[in-house]
């Protein structure tokens, strides 16, 4: 292999060579966005977000804020549209995405207004002084509800919230189906998740004059084909937005494709406040407004003959793109298309897509991007199948293989698979897992009554995407009327400074790969050095690099296109190199070999010359430098692969460069009296063509495992049911620890792969896609049931195991008494009881004094009594880092004095809004003192509902002790035994969400 490109070495390639970047990273020495001060004068911004799912935007009021000490400005969305245009989408439908709300905010969190001051801390304070009138819309918050023939419709000119359709055929999947024997049937829903990487979005603008540039350095990770798209919404030629990123990137797993709205709004709001701005994202941002995995909505059936091949498949996608269709969505549901076969060797293949608009953050790159999707639909068919079929899960993928004779192999809707032995990984597969003795085991856990069931989930993994497989979204006769578009450029240029010193340039932007010691292990192999010995510069600056519109990390490119230039480039300089030392050593070029820093004659001579003097003569001599031999050594490669073409007016194309297989194993348990699931055994099988570096292939295949894990057992984003955002911390939004990731066997199988010089096949997606389903199919197994959605929670798979229906909603319990309020099923509801020091008519007295009130109701600022039984009051609270000022408006209803009253009320800020209503009664005790009994029930919305239901129900709790503690203190002093002894006796008497 390392001979197909020309060089003789000790081979770097293939082992596990220690990582370049770990050094900088484990010291702290590593720079990331927020290390870097590119230029003076930096101010820092804050941004405003919509509390509501879907509302108008009547007014907004900046003078609160614009008066605070140390605020340059607040810009707006309206303030915005004078500067940008709409950033387009493949899509057609009259749809206007801007990186903030102009006259309409469409989910929560959408930006609204952008505070620019002299440090962070001003500026979210002089946000909550924003004040925002809004006159809020029906909203729709999820696939169902938005394809209702009543459903509210976001977008008018668009007349439906589906707002994209596209069906496709291939071979005969009708007659496929009507010649077969069996025919399986599948409809399932799948989750919408993230990735939450250890650092967020950040973003530093700067707007010049003479002539008017950008420059934005930001953790950016592609693909690059955005960047004409941000230039022209900024107005600007491309050459006048210059993107850089910085030397490190806190993780992506394709997350930070999403920052191109933030690049745009940053630089707008530059460009409008004449000042260069920060901003970096906090957590609480990125899991409400950041991006996320579609979620999906589809039905499948497969045909089969009795022997179990696999005949016909149809699709049916439905796919919820969020608020916008942001590019370079909707490509998430075409990224898998091509190879719509999977794995398996079957030629009709019928597919209908849907996009559909929501009022949630809009969707983008993640993990497997659209292959987690895609997978839990084929891989959850076929095991339906075997088991209707009576053949083994295995078995029946192994009839159904594309055999390993029929590669490269032409997938019926335009996928070329390069490589592969799908059945010669099975069988290792297989081996690992011990599977027969697995069986067995499994026979004796259900003979003793346990629930005890093995999955098997197998599929390609595409890598080096053809950038225009998204125009599949469009119909022949739209994509006539554009720009032919195909292929997948990547570029690396390697440059010899006169003292040897090796420089290579990538156009990769890792985040966390090892992308620069593969990159090095290439290079030194080529010139004959050792991995340390090469720089690797990974950072992509626009204006100096050698980039195209398929630049960024994305689609496993790196080692399915980029290495291919890597290792064409190092050639380059190679070849030179040679030519330079063959007349020093007075020998034929193809005679030298570079070798452990020396170019010598081949044959054992030890004559030579070291790397160094042969490097400077180009730099030195550049007048004596042999025929043809230009001076200076600096070489640049840009490839492409050429069966990346253009979509046929067939909707067939090429969609990636090469396909790597995966096949994984999952076997569990589940205790049926607690929904507790267990993995007993997890096996995973990869070919990745060569494993350029051991170490780093293994560290991928665990990250990607984690990733599927977490989508399989923990991570769901979730909403209400009037598109309240529910999951905005890690205590609602999950992800697996340590604790919770078992132990992964994992094997190889390699088939070299011809698109590139190296025989490596990209990696990095795999078990990602395949792990939710491989779990799902092993859950399945011991239950028989079909209806297995994600993620599988513990109550999730409990109802599974007791005979439940898993969607089925429990409905929210009402107190005894209370009215039963219009509240979502992220309502907090709750009861309690306290003693208080004092005669009944005391208590009530004070409870009805707008100055008692004042001084005991938790954060008060101010209150006053605006009518008979009605007040207004300014309260701050906090919840989870989230602190903010709300106006609260409190009626009391059904006042029986002294013995109950009925409190109503409603409260708005800038980080949220609630409504709820309570029942006060009081009690004589025999001792003179009151019993005070209390029923709740509340709700809320905006960034407050983020922080989720459990915290929302435990800061409710501590709230209601401190209100009790603070009433206690003041009707005696000398009693009062401090919130903590009011929060001890409170505690367990409210809940948050559903009350059983």
């Amino acid at each position: 292999m390392l001979t197909a490109i020309g060089v003789a070495s000790r081979g770097w390639v293939g082992s596990s060579v220690p990582r370049k970047e770990d050094e900088a990273l484990l010291t702290g020495r590593a720079r990331f966005i927020d290390d870097l001060t590119p230029v003076a004068g930096i101010r820092f911004a804050a941004i405003l977000r919509s509390q509501h799912p879907h509302a108008r935007i009547v007014n907004i009021d900046i003078s609160h804020a614009l008066k605070l000490p140390g605020v340059r400005d607040v810009v707006t969305g309206k303030d915005i549209a004078t500067f940008i245009g709409p950033v387009p989408s493949v899509v057609k439908a009259p749809i206007a995405y801007y990186p903030i709300a102009i006259d309409c905010a469409r989910y929560v969190g959408e930006p609204v207004a952008v505070v620019v001051a002299d440090s962070r801390y001003i500026a979210e304070d002089a946000c909550e002084l924003i004040d925002v009138e809004y006159e809020v819309l029906a909203a729709v918050a999820d696939l169902k509800s938005a394809m209702a023939p009543d459903a509210p419709v976001i977008y008018d000119k668009v007349g439906s919230n589906i707002v994209n359709r596209r069906s496709f055929r291939y071979g005969d999947p009708d007659k496929a189906f009507s010649e077969a024997d069996r025919v399986f049937d599948l409809s399932y829903s799948y989750p919408r998740y993230a990735s939450t990487p250890m650092e967020t979005f950040g973003v530093i603008a700067h707007f010049e004059r003479a002539p008017d540039r950008f420059t934005v350095w930001s953790n950016f990770q592609g693909p690059f084909v955005i960047q004409p798209l941000m230039a022209g919404a900024l107005r600007v030629p491309g050459n006048k937005l210059r993107l850089i990123t910085p030397p490190s990137s806190g993780g992506s797993f394709g997350i930070k494709q999403a920052i191109l709205s933030y690049i745009i709004l940053l630089a707008a709001v530059s460009r409008k406040t004449g000042l260069p701005v920060k901003w970096i994202e906090d957590r609480a941002e990125h899991l409400t407004a950041a991006t996320a995995s579609s979620d999906r909505l589809g039905e499948i059936s497969a045909a089969f003959r009795n022997d179990g091949k696999l005949i016909g498949l149809r699709f049916k996608n439905v796919a919820n793109m969020g608020a916008y269709i942001r590019a370079p969505e909707p490509a998430s549901l075409y990224r898998m298309h091509a190879a719509s076969n999977g794995c398996y060797d079957v030629q009709n293949i019928a597919v209908d897509n849907q996009i559909v608009v929501t009022n949630r953050t809009p969707v983008g790159l993640n993990r497997g991007y659209g292959g987690p999707q895609f997978y839990f639909a084929l891989e959850r068919i076929m095991e339906i199948a075997a088991r209707g079929l009576g053949i083994d899960v295995a078995e029946l993928r192994r009839r159904n293989f594309i055999p390993a004779h029929a590669f490269p192999y032409q997938a019926p809707a335009g996928a070329v698979f390069d490589a592969g032995n799908y059945d010669e990984a099975l069988s290792e597969l297989l081996r690992l897992a011990d599977y027969e003795a697995l069986k067995l085991r499994r026979d004796e856990a259900r003979n003793a009554g346990r629930l005890f069931g093995i999955g098997i989930a197998a599929g390609v993994e595409p890598s080096g995407s053809n950038m225009a497989y998204v125009s599949l979204a469009q119909t022949v006769e739209e994509r006539s009327k554009g720009d032919r578009k195909s292929g997948a450029n990547a570029s690396a240029v390697i440059s010899v400074d006169p003292s040897g010193q090796v420089t290579l340039h990538l156009d990769s932007t890792p985040n966390g790969q090892g992308h620069a010691t593969v990159a090095a292990q290439i290079v030194a192999d080529a010139l004959g050095l050792k991995p340390a010995d090469i720089e690797v510069v990974t950072e992509l600056d626009t204006l100096t690099s050698a980039w195209s519109i398929a630049s960024g990390n994305y689609s496993n490119r790196f080692a399915a296109i980029v290495v291919g230039a890597i290792a064409q480039s190092a050639q380059q300089v190679a070849t030179k190199l040679k030519l330079l030392a063959s007349e020093l050593l007075d020998v034929k070029p193809e005679d030298v070999d570079l070798y452990e820093g020396y170019a010598r004659v081949r044959g054992g001579s030890n004559k030579g010359v070291s790397f160094r003097k042969v490097a400077a003569r180009a730099h030195w001599d550049p007048s004596h430098l042999p025929e043809g031999c230009s001076p200076g050594l600096v070489e640049t490669a840009i490839v492409s692969p050429r069966i990346l073409g253009s979509p046929g007016d067939d909707d067939r194309i090429a969609s990636a460069a090469t396909f790597g297989f995966v096949i994984d194993l999952a076997a569990i348990e589940i205790d049926p009296k607690s929904g507790a699931l267990r993995i007993d055994k997890y096996v995973s099988v990869h070919d990745v063509g060569t494993q350029l570096n051991p170490k780093i292939v293994e560290g991928q295949v665990r990250g990607g495992f984690v990733h599927g894990l977490g989508a399989a057992l923990f991570e769901e984003l979730a909403y209400d049911e009037r598109g309240n955002f529910l999951s905005g911390t890690f205590a609602d939004y999950l992800c697996p620890t340590a604790v919770e990731v078992p132990t992964v066997d994992i094997g190889h199988v390699e088939t070299v792969t011809p698109v590139n010089s190296l025989g490596a096949k990209g990696m990095g997606d795999g078990s990602s896609m395949l792990t939710p389903v491989a779990i799902a199919n092993a859950v399945a197994d011991p239950l028989g049931r079909d209806d297995i959605s994600l993620p599988l929670t513990l109550q999730r798979v409990w109802d599974l195991a007791n005979g439940r229906d898993p969607a089925m909603k429990r409905p929210s319990k009402a107190p005894e008494g209370m009215a039963q309020a219009p509240i979502g099923k992220g309502a907090l509801t709750g009861s309690g009881e306290v003693i208080l020091s004092a005669p009944v008519d005391e208590v009530w007295r004070r409870l009805i004094d707008p100055n008692e009130l004042a001084a005991i109701v938790p954060g008060c600022q101010s209150l006053k009594q605006d009518g008979p039984d009605h007040y207004s009051a300014q309260v701050i609270i906090g919840v989870a880092g989230i602190r903010g000022t709300y106006d609260a408006h409190i009626e009391m209803r059904d006042k029986q004095e002294p013995n109950s009253v009925r409190l109503v009320g409603k409260a708005s800020g800038a980080l949220g809004f609630g409504a709820g209503s309570g029942l006060v009664t009081l009690r004589a005790e025999p001792d003179g003192r009151t019993r005070l009994q209390y029923q709740y029930e509340a709700d809320v919305g905006g960034k407050l509902a983020a922080v989720g239901q459990r915290m929302l129900g435990t800061v409710t709790r501590y709230v209601i002790g401190q209100f009790f503690s603070a009433l206690e203190w003041r009707i005696a002093p000398q009693r009062a035994t401090g919130w903590r002894g009011w929060l001890a006796r409170l505690s367990g008497r409210g809940s948050g969400g559903d009350t059983p």
